[in-house]
């Protein structure tokens, strides 16, 4: 017995010069709900994260909360750089000592400062928006010099860092604290109860009905054949989708009050 000769044959996408064609691009629904998928991964490493021995894992979760409430206030009126960057320092170090990565906090920050606090404050480091003196001449405008001033590029500084550290302050609590601790401590700060509950379950929901957009994508996907296209059908499908999540998510939470009256509840 022989094994055929169609199947000793080399495919021709494992030879290098059969790898031919045009890289096919992703669809936008795809990239939305793989989005999703990764915001879901990372609220369950930060659950899991929550549970370790760290430094801040021990402490209580409403000295916590009203620490780094001190802590933004103080960084909202702190107007010298260096000061900012010890603060952001010492976030790092005390991620350290919880038990986070140091990349995955360098990710979650700096992945978000630099893309909206950075375009909104790059006008204000130039001499047209924020006078004083030149640091880099990007142009001349009526015989006088234009570009970045030492002014701008201060309070754009001042700006970023703020950013960064009150982003770290708040990664710092979201990752060591679970959720079910957070809102205690909330609730023990004088939160009122119904608000604590609303939020809740508010962001347990979230998950369950995210999964569901990734089930209805995936069966979706299962069921098609040949390839898809990126054109009105997927934007008829994305609008079909919101309507049916938009009708579950009613047809839940009826279902959710039903089932908490019957067992008592009176909130």
């Amino acid at each position: 017995m022989t094994a055929p000769a169609w199947l000793l044959e080399r495919e021709p996408a494992l030879c290098p010069c059969g790898c031919v064609g045009k890289r096919a691009k992703g669809s936008f629904v795809e990239k939305t709900l793989k989005g999703g998928a990764s915001l879901l991964r990372q609220m369950l490493f930060s659950e899991d994260l929550a549970r370790h021995n760290g430094f801040l894992q021990r402490l209580d979760p409403r000295l916590k909360i009203v620490t780094v409430f001190g802590l933004l206030i103080a960084v909202g009126f702190t107007h010298t750089p260096w000061l900012l960057g010890a603060f952001y320092l010492a976030t790092l170090g005390l991620g350290a000592l919880s038990g986070l990565p140091v990349l995955v906090s360098l990710k979650r920050v700096w992945l978000f400062v630099p893309i909206f606090t950075g375009i909104m404050v790059l006008p204000a480091t130039l001499s047209l928006v924020t006078p004083g003196r030149i640091v880099l001449t990007l142009w001349h405008w009526n015989g006088r010099p234009q570009g970045f001033t030492a002014q701008g590029l201060n309070s754009a500084a001042l700006i970023v860092l703020r950013v960064a550290v009150s982003v770290s302050l708040v990664v710092l609590l979201s990752s060591t604290t679970s959720w079910p601790r957070l809102l205690a401590g909330l609730r023990g700060l004088g939160v009122p109860r119904m608000f604590v509950q609303i939020v809740g379950m508010a962001y347990r929901y979230l998950f369950h009905l995210l999964t569901v957009v990734l089930e209805m994508y995936e069966a979706r996907k299962a069921r098609s054949v040949g390839r898809q296209r990126h054109d009105r059908a997927a934007r008829r499908f994305v609008a079909a989708s919101a309507g049916a999540v938009l009708g579950k998510a009613q047809y839940l939470a009826e279902e959710v009050h039903q089932a908490m009256v019957s067992r008592g509840y009176r909130g």
